[in-house]
């Protein structure tokens, strides 16, 4: 029997590629004038098999589709050739736009022949339940979905739950040049989701990417309130008012009750600095010399305004981090089916399994670190979440994090190790905490620092410091251990000896004589 296609609907099998473009048409070829297209040209046995050769011979195959007419009533016979195994039978690739997303549904016939169709949806919510409807039609199974920015966000909000979903990385399947358009784009995610060649994005459940908006946002309002701060200190110094040579925080309490009294009309510096406390009371003197400046009318309109606006950025922070509070207590553990609690270890033979982590006792974890408190824990817990299985080694989460060196090799040489971009939020994050964590005192943290520090230079310090610190992280949600700590001496005590040797060895070569080393009881 002649098979029949849909207008717009391909079907290839083997070297063999047809393409029905007008009305229907009957896949009965009439041989005897021409060949149909092969896929390549090569010999069977010079085809590559990997995924690279694969992916060319995908595309020289898609230079080379066409729709010849025969004279004859012979039927084509199909050959059925297959470069790579098929993983799944029935799937889907949607490139998406802003206003567009043009998908292509393939699926894999009982005779092993591919057909597929590509059709163009809008981007409104009507629009993609439409496109739900379509890709059930042919009741496919995988979607493979290109992150275009946030583009991609609404269509898998749809998506969600009805297909297994699988948002891929731009970049890893980047088209030919000179070859691109939408159509072949979606068609060519099709076919590399059909033979398992796509490595999905992490994509966290739901009640994680609620969290995940919360803690971005309040990281937005933390940063623009230290941009208004700026813009005070800018005005100050444009009235010749030298507050932040005194005090350390302009926002402080000393120094916003001053503050306030400027923008009321204050002028008296005696009245002024006499509203320090605290031990900003030492500095009484300096002060009145600081807010000696001279201050206009405008100068008093803007501070008012800036000093507001610090003041409705402060409630919105505490407002976010109090609803962030209550969405954590409100979630469980780990919500991936057969995600071990915390990612830990599974438990031995006549072992009772732990209780699943909450994500409260996961901040409180986490907030042992030098330099992680509560905010930096909820923002790393929001990016990574509480199941470390979906990151094999600690490794593989400093290099989704972006806080590993990258890999830059050519010729037996070793050139830039420049840092991948990983997670933004994530490793800006983790260098604020390593930040802080270089100016604790007496700790692993601010020895390894300091360490570095001098042969390195203090950005590749903080960026070490960093990587150890996302390693403690995957560490301690692992085994759900509390951070120990190790002490300021760490390094010293690692390798005494030698350390002693080394300092002997530079005194003899200072002194040219020879230094023995003598040891005493140290007087009580």
């Amino acid at each position: 029997m002649p098979g029949w296609a849909p207008r717009g609907m391909k079907i290839y099998g083997g070297r063999n590629i047809f393409a029905a473009s007008e009305g229907m048409v009957c896949l009965q070829a009439m041989a005897g004038l021409r060949a149909m297209s092969n896929w390549c040209r090569e010999p069977e046995e010079e085809m590559a098999t990997d995924a690279q050769g694969h992916h060319k011979l995908l595309l020289r195959a898609r230079e080379g589709e066409s729709f010849d007419r025969w004279a004859s009533d012979q039927p084509i016979t199909v050959r059925r050739w297959q470069m790579l195994r098929t993983i799944y039978r029935r799937v889907a690739g949607l490139d998406v736009h802003k206003k567009t997303v043009v998908a292509t549904r393939m699926r894999m016939t009982e005779d092993d022949r591919v057909v597929w169709e590509t059709k163009t949806f809008g981007t409104t919510t009507p629009d993609l339940l439409e496109l739900h409807d379509w890709l059930l039609e042919w009741s496919s199974t995988h979607v493979a979905i290109e992150s275009t920015g946030d583009f991609w966000k609404p269509v898998y909000n749809v998506l969600e739950g009805t297909f297994e979903l699988l948002v891929v990385n731009a970049k890893h399947v980047k088209h030919v040049p000179g070859r691109k358009t939408d159509a072949t784009d979606s068609e060519w995610l099709a076919e590399l989701m059909m033979h398992g060649l796509l490595k999905a994005s992490f994509i966290p459940p739901e009640p994680q990417r609620a969290l995940r908006d919360m803690t971005r946002y309040r990281t937005t309002l933390v940063q623009e309130r230290a941009r208004v701060v700026n813009r005070v200190q800018k005005l100050l110094e444009g009235a010749n008012i030298k507050l932040s040579s005194v005090a350390t925080d302009i926002m402080g309490v000393s120094a916003r009750a001053m503050l306030d009294e400027i923008v009321a009309g204050q002028a008296d510096t005696t009245l002024l600095a006499e509203l320090a406390k605290g031990r900003m009371r030492t500095k009484i003197p300096e002060l009145e010399k600081a807010l000696t400046g001279k201050v206009k009318a405008h100068h008093r309109f803007l501070l008012a305004k800036q000093l507001a606006h610090v003041d409705f950025l402060d409630e919105q922070i505490e407002e976010i981090s109090a609803e962030i509070g209550r969405h954590m207590a409100e979630m469980g553990g780990p919500s991936r089916p057969g995600a071990d609690a915390g990612g830990g270890e599974k438990p031995t033979e006549g072992e009772q399994p732990l209780p699943p982590l909450t994500w409260e006792e996961a901040v409180a974890l986490l907030d042992t670190i030098p330099g992680v408190n509560r905010r930096a824990a909820e923002v790393i817990l929001a990016e990574i979440g509480l199941d470390m299985s979906r990151f094999p080694t600690a490794d593989h989460l400093a290099s989704w994090a972006g806080l590993a060196p990258g890999n830059h090799e050519s010729g037996g040489k070793r050139y830039s190790g420049r840092r991948t971009k990983g997670n933004r939020s994530l490793s800006s994050m983790m260098t604020e905490a390593a930040q802080a964590a270089s100016r604790s005192k007496d700790t692993f943290l601010s020895a390894r620092y300091h360490r570095l520090a001098a042969r390195r230079g203090k950005k590749r310090a903080i960026g070490a410091v960093a990587h150890s610190m996302i390693v403690m992280i995957w560490h301690i949600l692992t085994s759900r251990q509390p951070y120990r700590e190790l002490g300021g001496n760490y390094f010293d005590e690692r390798k005494k000896e030698s350390k002693v040797n080394y300092y002997l060895r530079r005194l003899e070569q200072l002194t040219g004589a020879a230094v023995t080393l003598g040891f005493q009881p140290a007087a009580a």
